[in-house]
């Protein structure tokens, strides 16, 4: 029997079942029909956090950034790059913390850029900082290897 993964959609937010054998087939959403895994970062806020990361059973990288932030502008391209790179294994989701202040709090983001890695909904690594290209994702991998 194929073990299933609870997948949110990064589009409407239901939550798909997809068999550990078909993450590299393009799954997408059983309701509204959208790619369960774009190739792009998954911009999460406060009232959709809890959805796309606790509720996931991939692991889950959060980039907690803003706008104004240089490091967190520099560090983008990166973290894009990653979203596309990592799927399906990994969900990469950016949380804007000036438009998400209480999930900010909630984690205890006081510098930023801040990457947290989240397993089975709970957070399992965090770095401050910015990374460049060559080290966020082999910091990502080895946590989740």
């Amino acid at each position: 029997m194929t073990d299933s993964l609870h997948i949110p959609c990064p589009h409407c937010g239901g939550v798909n079942r997809v068999p550990d054998d078909r993450l590299h087939q393009g799954p997408v959403c059983g309701r509204c029909k959208g790619a369960l895994f774009p190739d792009k970062p998954v911009e999460v806020t406060d009232a959709t956090f809890h959805q796309q990361v606790e509720r996931c059973d991939l692991p889950v990288v959060a980039d907690f950034w803003a706008g104004w932030c240089g490091p967190c502008q520099m560090m983008a391209p990166v973290v894009d790059a990653a979203a596309r790179n990592l799927r399906p294994e990994v969900r990469v989701v950016k949380v804007d913390t000036e438009r998400s202040q209480q999930t900010a709090a909630r984690f205890g983001i006081r510098s930023i850029p801040t990457i947290i890695l989240f397993r089975g909904g709970r957070e399992a690594d965090r770095v401050s900082g910015a990374m460049q290209a060559g080290q966020f994702e082999p910091w990502v991998r080895q946590r989740v290897g």
